[in-house]
């Protein structure tokens, strides 16, 4: 027995040893962006030769971060060199990297049996029988709702959350979504904790929030990309579907490059195999489409989308191509107040939040949900970029408190601000006329 338990332990730290070979020899290089001519280098190196950007950065502001392959590791480095822009090896060996992330998620997990849904990185099948579970507990107050099925047929589910069960068209809606990229692990533990909050452990001070809207909370949009994250690829961002009419070797769309808004027209590769591929057409990928279909639904109730990603501690708005919606300053005014809470309770080592337009704050990106949400009719649409702190995307389980608690806080103040501009634009009935 005991020769047996040896053998299968290290069966299993071989097969966790090679999980992440794929990544060997890869590197993650900080760039220190001096003006907007660096930054359409960055652009460059990622549309033409498929550079994966980790951070895209703020000329003079914040650095950029790339990985570094050996395949492209010459011609990347040469080309910085060529213009002059300064960089540094963040991470020499990425593969090391994740093994340890590994570990110390698992110390993580075994340390803490009393540990909540969301306070670590779930798998798809417990975040689901979480979704069930408020469900059956709070059936006058949460409906579930499956979407539909992912490409590889996962149910995609989203909850409800009303006092009133939606009937109440004096309520502001909040449409809040995350894990769109697969390997932006943070982002779904925010939207678990924002149920938490609204239904299981409603405090004093919010029963506004709960009382005065209504909340559509999605936390796993990408549960196929998600879950090839833990079990193949830990830096896979697309979806997992597969066209084999377009192309047989590769897999997978970037959803927040795949819906039909200024669909593929800029910051996307023509190549199928690439991490910005838009698809072969707006809203080819099942997952995307059911965003789409409840922003349709609930569109003249939903005051707010907020759509959550990382990492950057960025809250950015409309519209990709440097143009603004009408009611842009409102817009910006919310988003700062969102900003602001956080920063108030950010750690110190977090930088501040920015808050601005997309494309003039970060980069130009066609296809994005935000877009697609504020030209689909929601007055206020957001794209969340939530910390990384020094660990990019593989951010250690102990920080996970600290951000679902102080990103809660701004989608806290969002959902009041809502209310306020909800009641300008909210027309109620005609009173039925008098025989």
């Amino acid at each position: 027995m005991a020769l047996k338990c040896v053998l299968f332990l290290a069966l299993v730290g071989a097969v966790a040893a090679g999980k992440h070979d794929q990544h060997a020899g890869s590197s993650v290089h900080v760039i220190k962006l001096k003006d907007r001519a660096d930054q359409k280098v960055l652009y460059d190196l990622e549309v033409d030769l498929g550079v994966d950007v980790w951070q895209h950065g703020m000329p003079g502001q914040r650095d950029a971060m790339v990985m570094v392959t050996p395949e492209n590791r010459i011609e990347v480095l040469d080309e910085l060199d060529s213009k002059g822009i300064e960089h540094y090896v963040h991470l020499n060996d990425l593969s090391k990297a994740l093994e340890e992330e590994d570990k110390e998620i698992e110390r993580w997990m075994s340390a803490r049996s009393n540990r909540m849904i969301f306070q670590g990185y779930q798998r798809y099948a417990e975040i689901d029988r979480y979704l069930e579970t408020i469900a059956e507990r709070y059936p006058d107050l949460v409906t579930l709702v499956t979407a539909g099925q992912s490409f590889e047929n996962r149910p995609i589910k989203y909850l409800k959350i009303s006092t009133t069960n939606f009937e109440d068209q004096s309520k502001p809606i909040i449409f809040m979504t995350a894990m769109l990229h697969a390997r932006e692990w943070v982002t779904t533990p925010v939207t678990l904790y924002s149920i938490y909050r609204l239904v299981e452990n409603l405090r004093h001070e919010d029963a506004d929030l709960r009382d005065d809207v209504d909340w559509i909370i999605m936390p796993l949009v990408n549960p196929d990309g998600y879950e090839y994250t833990h079990t193949h690829n830990r830096m896979w961002r697309k979806t997992r579907s597969h066209y084999p009419a377009v192309n047989d070797t590769c897999y997978g769309v970037d959803g927040n490059r795949n819906f039909d808004v200024l669909w593929n027209e800029f910051g996307v590769s023509s190549n199928p195999c690439a991490d910005t591929y838009p698809g072969h057409e707006a809203f080819s990928e099942v997952e995307t489409r059911y965003v789409r279909d409840i922003l349709r639904e609930y569109v003249p109730r939903i005051q707010i989308f907020m759509d959550h990603h990382s990492f950057g501690n960025y809250i950015l708005f409309c519209y990709a191509d440097t143009s603004l919606p009408e009611n842009a300053a409102q817009i910006h005014q919310v988003g700062a107040a969102m900003g602001a809470q956080i920063d108030a309770r950010k750690l110190p080592k977090a930088g501040y939040y920015r808050v601005g337009n997309s494309a003039s704050v970060l980069y130009a990106a066609s296809g994005a949900s935000d877009d697609y949400a504020q030209v689909a009719g929601v007055p206020m649409s957001y794209t969340f970029e939530l910390p990384g702190y020094e660990y990019g995307f593989a951010v250690p389980p102990e920080y996970v408190d600290q951000i679902n608690e102080e990103t809660w806080h701004g989608i806290a103040e969002a959902a009041r601000l809502a209310k306020l501009y909800y009641a300008s634009r909210y027309v109620p009935p005609a009173p039925p006329a008098t025989p």
